[in-house]
């Protein structure tokens, strides 16, 4: 399982927004674990002083056209693509931006300035886990020019861009690729945004590209020649949407899905956002105080009736530790040929029961939802007092060792405080 990050040391830098054209000041500063990205406007005062980078907080495309902005209590942040691409490039999930204007510098127009700020600050792991949410149903948007995004389930987030405006500028291209550190660093964050010569004019009279010049944006002539610039790729107009989707996505945290795109923007990317936010949502365990119903744990582990022996889960920390309850009563099926006469729980369905609760655990992490979990070893098995209809059983689980394909928990069960069951197993964690 993967590990959250955050930078070593605080880094500070300036420049000038795209858009805005205004001068800001930015200071990156290491986040605890769980804090998110939050971006802090020091040049303000009050509530809106901090920004979540989060769906909530998008700013609706149409208050801010051709970039990416957040907003809270009428403070926003502006044109926070770009770097949170490169933070979803380097998988640095907690992070404080501190800066003293409405908008984030271009610097030079990609991504490729802030990756290199990043590792100069330094990255390092922390002590909890990574939650990356995988699509589980298909998803569909688009508009009335065309474009379109389809999200697909997969075992990796993976993008299938193609730009193509018709007879339009700039020509059409085509990329696909798997998004690993690697890759974006190498083929993505160097991209820069363009435009046409065309569009400048009008822009500059709605008050955007301020910023803007032939160095941080790729212009381009009515024959599709860029303008005192050359290019870094030769289709580095589809590397820069894709290095946009990649940074809008990231508001919605780190994903699997193969994301397939056409001519895509920002307006249609937030739109994807809001629905892959709707069903997380839908997928998402429904707790109340803590507990997760039958209907939840269902969600995570395969079992069903009669072979679901666990009524709820009362508490629950992912990959870590989980506790579970299974109220037994006559009407179990098992009662029925066990000891009839005298009913007894059978002490394999009692660590069945504890497996399960254990299987929970492992497999509530984002990373490991999807994945069925099978016995590979059961040791140290020990059985203290029988069970009998009435008793409320306990399981106490605890992970030893928890990896990507493997589980090692040791549990036990508890009826009034004290223990009637224990055993340590260990579980092969597979795609379904």
């Amino acid at each position: 399982m993967s590990r959250q990050k955050t930078i070593v040391k605080e880094i500070s830098f300036s420049g000038v927004g795209l858009h805005t054209g205004n001068k800001v000041n930015v200071t990156l500063r290491p986040a605890d674990a769980n804090s998110g990205i939050i971006f802090i406007r020091k040049d303000l005062a009050g509530s809106g002083l901090e920004i979540k980078a989060c769906v909530e907080s998008i700013l609706p495309v149409q208050k801010s056209p051709r970039r990416t902005s957040i907003e809270h209590n009428s403070s926003q942040v502006q044109t926070i693509e770009h770097l949170m691409a490169a933070l979803s490039g380097l998988g640095i999930d907690n992070l404080y931006i501190e800066l003293d204007s409405n908008e984030l510098p271009g610097l030079d127009g990609s991504s490729l300035s802030y990756l290199e700020l990043l590792q100069q600050a330094g990255l390092k792991e922390q002590d909890e886990e990574r939650c990356c949410f995988s699509i589980k149903e298909p998803i569909r948007v688009e508009e009335a020019d065309g474009a379109s995004i389809v999200a697909l389930p997969s075992n990796d987030f993976r993008i299938s861009y193609t730009l193509d405006y018709g007879r339009s500028l700039p020509k059409a291209e085509f990329m696909e690729t798997v998004i690993s550190p690697e890759v974006f660093k190498n083929e993505i964050a160097p991209a820069r945004t363009f435009c046409l010569e065309s569009e400048v004019g009008e822009l500059q009279r709605q008050g955007l590209g301020l910023g803007a010049n032939y160095e941080n944006t790729l212009v381009l002539d009515k024959e599709g020649r860029i303008i005192k610039n050359k290019a870094r790729f030769p289709d580095e107009a589809v590397r820069h949407k894709m290095l946009d989707l990649i940074g809008d996505l990231y508001l919605i945290g780190p994903i699997k899905a193969h994301i397939i795109a056409l001519k895509s923007g920002h307006s249609l990317n937030l739109k994807l956002i809001n629905k892959i936010a709707e069903q997380r949502k839908k997928n998402s365990m429904h707790t109340e105080n803590g507990i997760l119903e039958v209907t939840d744990i269902m969600k995570i582990i395969p079992h069903r009736e009669p072979f679901l022996f666990v009524d709820r889960i009362i508490s629950l920390e992912r990959g870590k530790r989980a506790t579970g309850i299974k109220n037994v009563t006559i009407n179990d099926y098992f009662f029925k040929g066990h000891f009839p006469g005298r009913p007894v729980m059978p002490g394999v369905i009692i660590i069945e029961a504890m497996a399960q609760v254990g299987a929970v655990m492992m497999l509530a992490a984002e990373e490991s939802r999807g994945k069925i979990a099978y016995f590979m070893s059961i040791n140290n098995v020990k059985f203290r007092k029988p069970v009998v209809p009435g008793d409320q059983l306990v399981f106490e689980v605890e992970a030893v060792k928890v990896k990507s394909k493997t589980g090692q928990v040791r549990g036990r069960a508890l009826v009034d405080g004290k223990v009637v069951a224990e055993a340590d197993f260990i579980c092969a964690l597979v795609e379904d």
